[in-house]
């Protein structure tokens, strides 16, 4: 079983996963109407929420309550990695004479339940420290430094990262040695700037891993994969100053710890919606680009792999495991989802989500939650569970007059649930119709008598693979390599006609011919001569330019067509330059 814990107007409680789908005895549901957050720890054995009266921290395999903490204005929690420390976060309030006010910021040791350490944070973003996966070391954004603890000692800073203006920082996960990617916003015609360390190593640019600065960002978000090797840096403008874009602008930068860097080139102008490394850290999903937006999937190399083509989405979701893709649109988008196998890139199921604001994988690899939930809609709130093959499997709506605000898996612990083989056939769905009936285009009175023509604002891009195929020629050409190829060959085409023309005498001719489709360029040991014979050559692919511009109808002026008419002497011209070789 994969609890669900749903948070709303009905209170807090928790859902049995499938194939149950009950409400779980073991966790008691707080009918209070006032929840404000909830917290999974990382391995999923202990569970925190605040009812605006108190935090409650339970350990969820036994339903037993472990501590209480009097904190009801609580709206953030967040548990350490290793279940060690509890961090609460409460909205910053001054006295009414303008001192300052308590600290909000509390870290509750879970062993004892005493608290470890106050501090004063002001904003809600970034409110929580970060620790290092084995908790060896924490970190706070503090006034233009990064403070770093060690081994929960919160009363010794241990190290400080100074930089002017350090915006946001973020740790690497994984094993020791941890790494830090932190952001410093360009001022005063400075460009803005992502440098790699490796803690404790703060003596300075020169110490650092890596370092990437970019113009046009106003914010950052930054995004390590699995294995620590590299970020990937998703750069924003508020504005797009050509008006191209509502959104503003964005580019995609790859960093990695080596020192490399590069920016995505992205074969689509328009937003980046989304960007999700692979699990297995050696790939990446970008989804980009005017409506309908690409997907494509890159390598290291920031070389496409594979393209997913064109379709209403804004969002990617990888498995746990990593052998499924889920890209799906929401928001403003109808709720479609496309389930890809990643291993062979095929297309598992379309199923359809509407008015989804929220998807997650369960653990197993195997399941999906969508849920519609407010603020974002406070309308037909509710969630679905979904096997990845496209059935449905539960379908929960909640009371017309009440809310749903969250809902959420009970994590576990990467490699408890191994990679299962990918399934085409769907399981059966508990839930039949899921599949909701097209909505029909809009037609105007005028036209609905008539037939229906198919006309499309724009056409769709098919799927591809990027993969360099073994044999050479197999991989798809864009149209614009298609344009060049066509046009390559009918001036080689032209050239080899031209050159036949000229050369219809005696058989002797022949050879130089040949020899000069084979070698390049000539040589005869004379520089003046192989000047001549250059320019002579310059001259003729000048001539086939305008020959084909006639040929497409354009109008030559006096001097281009006295050009052409020079061709056969110039053909004759250098015929015995090389002959003379």
């Amino acid at each position: 079983l994969f609890p669900l814990a749903v948070r709303g107007s009905e209170g807090l409680y928790m859902v049995n996963g499938p194939p149950s789908f009950t409400e779980s005895t073991a966790f008691q549901r707080d009918s209070g109407k006032n929840c404000k957050a909830v917290a999974f720890s990382k391995d999923g054995s202990l569970f925190a929420w605040c009812n605006g009266q108190k935090v409650n921290v339970v350990n969820v395999t036994r339903a037993e309550l472990l501590h209480s903490f009097d904190l009801p204005k609580t709206v953030c929690l967040e548990f350490s990695p290793k279940n060690n420390v509890l961090a609460t976060w409460q909205a910053y309030t001054t006295a009414k004479d303008g001192t300052a006010g308590v600290p909000n910021l509390q870290l509750y040791d879970l062993r004892t339940g005493k608290c470890l350490k106050s501090f004063i944070q002001k904003k809600m973003q970034n409110w929580c420290p970060c620790w290092a996966d084995d908790e060896s070391i924490c970190a706070r954004n503090v006034n233009n430094e990064v403070h770093f603890f060690e081994n929960n000692n919160f009363n010794t800073i241990a190290n400080k990262l100074h930089l002017q203006k350090v915006s946001d920082f973020v740790l690497s996960p994984g094993a020791q040695p941890t790494k830090v990617a932190v952001y410093v916003p360009g001022s005063k015609g400075a460009p803005s700037f992502v440098r790699l360390y490796q803690y404790p190593n703060f003596g300075g640019p020169q110490s650092a891993l890596a370092n990437k600065s970019f113009f046009k960002a106003d914010k950052v978000t930054v995004l390590w994969n699995k294995k620590a090797t590299a970020v990937l840096v998703v750069a924003s403008t508020e504005v797009d100053k050509s008006g191209a874009s509502y959104y503003g602008e964005q580019t995609l930068h790859y960093v990695a710890a080596s020192g490399e860097s590069a920016v995505v080139q992205l074969p689509k102008g328009g937003p980046i919606y989304d960007v999700a490394w692979s699990p297995n850290s050696v790939e990446f999903c970008a989804v980009y680009g005017f409506m309908p937006a690409k997907a494509t999937v890159f390598n290291l190399k920031c070389d496409p792999v594979f393209d997913f083509g064109t379709g209403p989405r804004n969002a990617a979701y990888y498995s746990p495991q990593g052998h499924i893709l889920v890209l799906a649109g929401f928001g403003n988008l109808r709720g479609q989802m496309e389930v890809w196998d990643v291993r062979s890139y095929k297309l598992i199921s379309r199923p359809v989500a509407s008015d989804s604001t929220f998807l997650a994988w369960c653990p197993d690899g195997e399941h999906i939650v969508t849920a519609t939930c407010a603020p974002r809609l406070r309308v037909g709130n509710g969630y679905k569970v979904w096997h990845y093959t496209g059935s449905l499997l539960h379908c929960h709506q909640v009371p017309p007059e009440q809310e749903m605000w969250q809902v959420s898996w009970q994590p576990f612990l990467d490699g408890v649930f191994p990679e299962r083989a990918v399934r085409y056939q769907a399981v059966p769905g508990e839930v039949p119709g899921a599949e909701p009936r097209p909505a029909q285009a809009y037609r105007p009175p005028a036209l609905r008598n008539r037939p229906a023509t198919s006309s499309k604002l724009h056409e769709d891009e098919p799927p591809q693979n990027m993969k360099p195929q073994l044999g050479g020629g197999d991989k798809p050409l864009s149209k614009t390599a298609l344009k060049n190829q066509r046009k390559h060959e009918a001036k080689k085409a032209a050239k080899q006609e031209a050159k036949a023309d000229a050369h219809q005498g005696p058989a002797q001719v022949q050879p130089p011919q040949s020899a000069q489709n084979t070698v390049p360029a000539t040589t005869t040991g004379d520089p003046e001569v192989d000047k001549k014979i250059k320019n002579l050559k310059k001259k003729l692919k000048a001539i086939e330019q305008l020959k084909e511009q006639a040929a497409a109808g354009k109008q030559l002026e006096k001097n281009q067509v006295e050009k052409i008419q020079k061709e056969a002497a110039l053909l004759k011209e250098l015929e015995d330059l090389e002959l003379g070789v």
